[in-house]
């Protein structure tokens, strides 16, 4: 890919890219180009596994695994970006979660039990909200809890969407 093709497409990703500067996206760019198969044939044959990503964003970008999972994770959940995760979030977040009983007097009453059960398990500084350093901590000690109050992580349908529109973007130039 030229050089002018590759600015205008990271140009282009950077509209939507909100985690990522342009330089990393042209290199994000770059490495897919280097990838050398079909979208759809990337995953079936050579695929991209998470550590194989993680790899890349740590020797590409020199990303340590707290960044990835402050950027990919906590705030995703931090729904008004004060820093934490408060009560409220994770109600909102985890009200879905549970299947309503038609007996139930208060459904809503279940959700806030998990959301106390949730601040036992991760809430170690014991005030009432999650902070990073908490979610870091908890992470740590259960990986399992990276998605506690639902998914953060791309799917696979999600991933492969992104290459194919990627892979379409590089060719329309």
């Amino acid at each position: 890919m030229n050089r002018k093709k590759l600015q205008k497409l990271s140009d282009s990703l950077c509209k939507t890219a909100k985690h990522f500067n342009k330089f990393e996206v042209e290199c994000l760019i770059k490495l897919f180009n280097n990838l050398g198969v079909e979208p759809s044939e990337r995953h079936a044959v050579v695929g991209l596994d998470r550590n194989s990503f993680r790899n890349i964003l740590h020797v590409t970008f020199g990303m340590t695994d707290d960044m990835i999972m402050d950027r990919d994770c906590f705030d995703v959940y931090d729904l008004n970006s004060d820093g934490y995760v408060s009560r409220e979030e994770m109600f909102h977040m985890l009200k879905n979660s549970l299947l309503k009983q038609p007996s139930e007097e208060d459904p809503d009453e279940g959700i806030k039990d998990l959301v106390e059960i949730t601040l036992k398990k991760m809430d170690y500084d014991h005030d009432g909200k999650l902070s990073y350093a908490d979610f870091e901590k908890a992470v740590r000690e259960e990986n399992l809890l990276l998605e506690a109050f639902g998914p953060c992580l791309p799917d696979m349908k999600c991933a492969m969407a992104f290459e194919a529109q990627a892979f379409q973007d590089s060719s329309d130039l």
